[in-house]
């Protein structure tokens, strides 16, 4: 059967499976998942540990490969795309933001930031780097090494990064998880204001429920199958 997406459909996942094999057999993590995830739109992915929220998320951003079913992103096909090419729309179209910061130690900040868009042959990197850490509020560390940020200084640079490339859709696993309460809500703030500021889809998977009722949508995760799907109430006034 043809999948017919509509123009408002960043990501769209059909009757997904993901199966692994253990010493003990076979281990099904997720089970027929299907779900629409619309342009622009904040959506977060909630379960309790093992539920299979990580792995859905690696699954919908083209990081692993399901068993069976079908993932389009950002208009792609991902079920139908080589290694290669999957890695090559994660360059265009995605960016990532894991609760580990992923920098590079003998990088700057800015270093950093402007990486990914300096690989894809950015002439604007530098100015577009500097802007990004001028809106997380850290223009004024853009020479510093990692070990000198603290953790929610590096995983607001994690952010910058994350946004250089300007991609479609931007995937956050548990990304206070490694902060303090205080640090992390600001962290959580900015994906936020960065979603309104740039329209970029924000695809988030946390164990916070207040976090995620900031969200336009949740799906809930239980054993590795959607057990909920809550929409948030908009007041117009």
């Amino acid at each position: 059967m043809r999948i017919t997406l509509s123009p408002d459909e960043q990501i769209k996942a059909v009757n997904l499976t993901k199966t692994v094999t253990t010493n003990s057999g076979n281990l099904t993590i997720l089970h027929d998942i299907s779900l629409t995830i619309n342009e622009g739109e904040t959506i977060a992915i909630v379960g309790a540990s093992g539920s299979g929220k990580s792995t859905l998320l690696s699954l919908l951003a083209g990081l692993d490969s399901a068993t069976s079913g079908e993932i389009y992103l950002a208009g792609h096909a991902l079920h139908q795309l080589s290694d290669d090419k999957r890695a090559a729309l994660r360059a265009k179209s995605v960016g990532f933001v894991f609760q580990s910061f992923l920098l590079l130690p003998s990088l700057t900040a800015l270093e950093n930031v402007t990486l990914p868009a300096e690989l894809a042959g950015d002439k604007q990197a530098k100015q577009r780097g500097l802007a990004l850490l001028e809106q997380v509020g850290l223009s004024d560390r853009a020479d510093f090494f990692p070990a000198q940020l603290s953790g929610g200084e590096q995983q607001r640079v994690a952010i910058a990064r994350a946004f250089i490339t300007q991609p479609a859709v931007l995937f956050a696993d548990e990304p206070s998880a490694n902060l303090d309460a205080v640090t992390g809500g600001k962290v959580e703030q900015l994906l936020f204001d960065l979603n309104a500021k740039h329209g970029t889809t924000l695809v988030l998977v946390t164990h916070d429920a207040a976090i995620a009722a900031r969200c336009q949508r949740q799906y809930q995760l239980q054993a590795g199958r959607i057990a909920q799907t809550e929409v948030r109430q908009l007041h117009v006034g």
